[in-house]
């Protein structure tokens, strides 16, 4: 409980950041959208009355004192003159004037006629060639003003946007993490629910499976005691069957238990130093029992090899390493652990003559329920958690395994195991 109340916490957490950062973002770039339309609109006054100025020029009549510069509407402004001029002159000015403030943007002007008494279209001026054919909008004649003329930006908008692109793509790149960073929270609750209920339906399939094996086993030990079972050699022979796979299943059933166990609850190691030698002669020996026709050999130099390790889990380590060589080899099993011992660590190689492992397949050989689709894994009995098992206790004392083909036949798992 307390596990899955911090996960959900963690996961508001980061929506809560991210939707923040993202909505400041979005404040932030309308901001910034602000000022520049401020500047452009502050830009465009001080080129329009520039035009001003020099319309005034070479005249009698004196520039106003007050601004001749009205703006209209966001991309309409009208700038009253009070004097005769020509278009031409007018359209040179406004030329020069936009491009001294740095107006990279299209805009049409328009000028009051007094004897038609209406706005006269002047031109259309753009900055591309694809716009050079832009049709002519009506300008509205402005009360109270005889010697004036107007001006248009039809694409306003669209150059401040340009001026922001930086802001738009950041804002992008924030949305698009939102969606990756909820559609992963998504399929993790997915999987953590698929988990849970794989984990739940093998803890109960396990312990059903117990309850009549249990049963079984009872039963074939107290039939094999009977005297008419042991005066039958066949029937003897049969019971004893019986036992021997009834134990090799509880042996599977436990091994999956545990494994679930495991994944539920993290496993406590009881770590003390030891010497290791003495513990792989005992696995070996233990080994060699089972399969008498193995060949199984330490290789080292050194005569004691100090550690510091869980003994009960390291002696599975050992044991699922040899019996899985031995398991998987179509020969006589001939199988060496090497010990090579340095100043900070100790490497311990299993190195085996068996059928190996393709290079596409070795990277998942230490996953959960994996098994390598072979004529050799048909005949082999197990689940595949074998090496999950030993990947798991050696990721917990903090040791890096790995696993590589031989360049023979057969392969090798390293375990590289820090003394420092």
């Amino acid at each position: 409980m307390i596990k899955k109340n911090k996960l959900t916490s963690i996961i508001v957490l980061g929506l809560v950041a991210i939707i923040g950062i993202l909505v400041a973002q979005l404040l932030w770039t309308k901001q910034a959208y602000s000022i520049e339309e401020k500047k452009f609109s502050q830009k465009v006054h001080i080129a329009l009355l520039e035009v001003a100025k020099k319309l005034y020029e070479g005249t009698n009549h004196e520039l106003p004192a007050e601004n001749p510069v009205q703006k209209v509407s966001n991309d309409y402004y009208i700038v009253n003159i009070d004097n005769d001029f020509e278009p031409k002159i007018l359209d040179f000015y406004l030329k020069s004037e936009f491009e001294k403030v740095n107006i990279n943007t299209d805009y049409e002007y328009a000028m009051y006629n007094c004897e038609s008494d209406e706005m006269v279209y002047g031109n259309y001026v753009s900055m591309s060639e694809v716009n050079k054919q832009k049709p002519s909008v009506y300008f509205p004649k402005h009360k109270n003003l005889v010697y004036y003329f107007a001006i248009r930006f039809p694409n306003e908008t669209s150059f401040l946007f340009s001026s922001l692109k930086f802001w738009f793509v950041l804002s992008f790149a924030l949305i698009i993490i939102l969606l990756v960073y909820v559609y992963s929270i998504v399929t993790i609750l997915q999987q953590k629910k698929y988990s849970e209920l794989q984990r739940d339906f093998i803890n109960n399939m396990t312990h059903e499976f117990k309850t009549p094996l249990s049963s079984i086993l009872i039963a074939s030990n107290y039939l094999k005691q009977q005297p008419t079972i042991q005066s039958d050699e066949k029937l003897e022979k049969y019971t004893n069957i019986i036992i021997a796979q009834s134990k090799k299943l509880n042996t599977h059933i436990e091994t999956i238990l545990n494994s679930a166990k495991s994944d539920n609850s993290p496993l406590q190691l009881d770590k003390k130093e030891m010497d290791m030698l003495p513990i792989l002669r005992d696995v070996i020996e233990n080994i060699q029992l089972k399969y008498p026709e193995s060949d199984l050999q330490i290789v080292t130099s050194e005569t004691e090899v100090v550690f510091e390790a869980d003994t009960f889990h390291f002696n599975n380590i050992v044991y699922n390493l040899l019996d899985n060589a031995i398991k998987y080899c179509e020969q006589q099993p001939v199988i060496s652990i090497g010990i090579v011992k340095e100043a900070n660590q100790i490497q311990l190689h299993f190195t085996d003559n068996g059928i190996g492992i393709s290079n596409k397949n070795l990277p998942f050989i230490f996953d959960k329920f994996y098994r390598i689709p072979s004529t050799k894994s048909n005949e082999v009995n197990g689940f595949g958690l074998g090496l999950y098992y030993v990947k798991k206790i050696c990721t917990l004392h903090h040791w890096k395994i790995t696993a590589k083909n031989n360049p023979t036949n057969g392969i090798t798992i390293s375990i590289i195991i820090p003394t420092a």
